[in-house]
């Protein structure tokens, strides 16, 4: 993926100059709605953003949706634009590993890639590309913004007269939220599992060293359901895009050769090159999964419920259990404590549908301090994993207050102020800089506001 291109299409703006306009550019002119100094927002990409909200259940009348989208990309154009000016830009390696949690987090909230495939309309790799774009733009913007309204804070007393001057009525409705802790068990044995799916590896690699086609065999065995239906192809992706083993074994090869067999925290690969381009390759791979076997299953179950009922004896406390046996890498060293996995946040509290649908089903039912019974889940990478809980705490859904919530009032009071900022700041930059708007949205109440010149 490149980073974000930010130089100037004459042409493009060439075609909007009075009387340049020709029959045979017709076609393109309509596919731009605006130009904002440099940036330009294409009618497709306004359109399938529309198409996006509107699956995921907006209802906004579609006159008015269209001029709130419209709305947002022409003032996230102008920071871009002022990125450009300002000599902003922003590499792929900062929004990486944001990105795939981001998409391991929609693959669990819509239950599986083929889930969430169906419900975009659009592969796996469209996808990624989509949310990879947007990540990298609203990282251009944050530091365009963060350069306007970085010295903007907020005082207590600043955050009490703002609390204060909200409609009691008005306020927001937190909802419940819970500090869990975990312990999670492997499967055990899992050598003897991994074994076996590197046995099954080195039998389809023979095969296809042996004359048997790559994509074919993709489609017939790889657990990388999305990329199994283009015979294992994933695209051209950056080395930092890839996992760090299995970039090393893509960019060692040559067009067309198969790896050895590479081991990732996913599982089991075997890759080849198709392309290679600059810094960037196009492989297709097949991955094979240890398998969890049902015996395993059982002696991890039967592990976690021995462990489960020596704590509720007080036979040893839960955060020395997991500091000892679980295998949880972000808890264990905190006692259990479950974090966010994101490393910007880190957060303890969690709302239910903020956990994968086994933890949700575990704790909705748990009072505070109890534990539950021995599970089986999947972790944040989707690999099977067999887990107990803790009710720590308990807040209860409640209207925001400064004692329970002074972290998201003040974060709220914060927004306020740089918002303020941001406003006279788009007011300014609306007056020095270059804006075309296509006639179609002329119509739209906020372009009344110094847009149209």
């Amino acid at each position: 993926m490149k980073k974000i291109n930010l130089k100037f299409c004459l042409v493009l703006i060439s075609l909007f100059l009075p009387g340049v306009f020709t029959a045979n550019s017709q076609s393109l002119v309509e596919s731009i709605a605006a130009i904002a100094g440099n940036e330009v927002i294409y009618l497709s990409d306004l359109e399938n953003t529309i198409t996006d909200l509107r699956r995921s259940g907006n209802k906004t009348p579609i006159d008015q949706l269209r001029c709130d989208v419209f709305q947002e990309m022409l003032v996230s154009k102008l920071f871009l634009d002022q990125a450009r000016i300002d000599s902003i830009t922003v590499t792929d390696d900062a929004v990486e590993g944001e990105l795939n949690m981001r998409m391991n987090d929609a693959i669990r909230r819509a239950g599986s890639e083929d889930a969430l495939v169906e419900f975009f309309k659009k592969s796996m790799l469209e996808i990624r590309r989509d949310i990879k774009k947007t990540m990298l733009e609203q990282e251009v913007v944050r530091e365009v913004q963060s350069k306007i309204a970085n010295n903007i804070t907020i005082t207590p007393a600043a955050l009490k007269r703002f609390y204060s001057s909200l409609q009691k009525d008005s306020l927001p409705v937190i909802p419940a939220k819970y500090e869990i802790s975990i312990i999670q068990v492997d499967p055990p044995s899992n050598e003897d599992n991994k074994a076996e799916a590197r046995q099954k590896l080195l039998d389809i690699r023979s095969q296809i060293l042996a004359g048997k086609s790559f994509n074919v065999l993709a489609i017939m065995y790889s657990e990388d359901t999305e990329s199994a239906k283009n015979g294992g192809e994933i695209g051209f992706l950056t080395r930092g895009e890839l996992e760090k083993e299995y970039a090393n074994a893509a960019f060692s090869l040559t067009r067309n050769t198969v790896s050895k067999i590479v081991e990732t925290k996913f599982g089991f690969h075997i890759i080849q090159l198709i392309d290679h381009k600059g810094e960037m390759v196009n492989t297709r791979h097949i991955l094979v999964r240890p398998k969890v076997k049902q015996e395993q299953a059982e002696k991890a179950i039967s592990k976690l419920d021995s462990l489960a009922n020596q704590i509720r004896k007080d036979s040893i406390k839960f955060k020395d259990a997991a500091l000892r046996f679980s295998t949880h890498k972000d808890s264990r060293i905190n006692g259990g404590k479950f974090v966010s996995a994101d490393p910007s946040s880190r957060v303890t509290w969690f709302t239910l549908e903020e956990l994968n649908p086994e933890m949700y089903v575990k704790i909705r039912d748990l009072k505070v301090g109890e534990i539950s019974e021995p599970f089986r889940t999947t972790d944040e990478i989707n690999n099977i994993v067999f887990r107990i809980v803790k009710l720590d705490n308990e807040l209860p859904a409640h209207t925001a207050n400064l004692k329970d919530d002074y972290q998201s009032l003040y974060n709220a009071a914060l927004m306020k102020e740089r918002t303020k900022v941001y406003d006279k700041w788009i007011k300014e930059k609306i007056e020095t800089t270059y804006l075309k708007i296509s006639e179609e949205f002329k119509s739209c109440d906020f372009l009344k506001k110094g847009w149209l010149k």
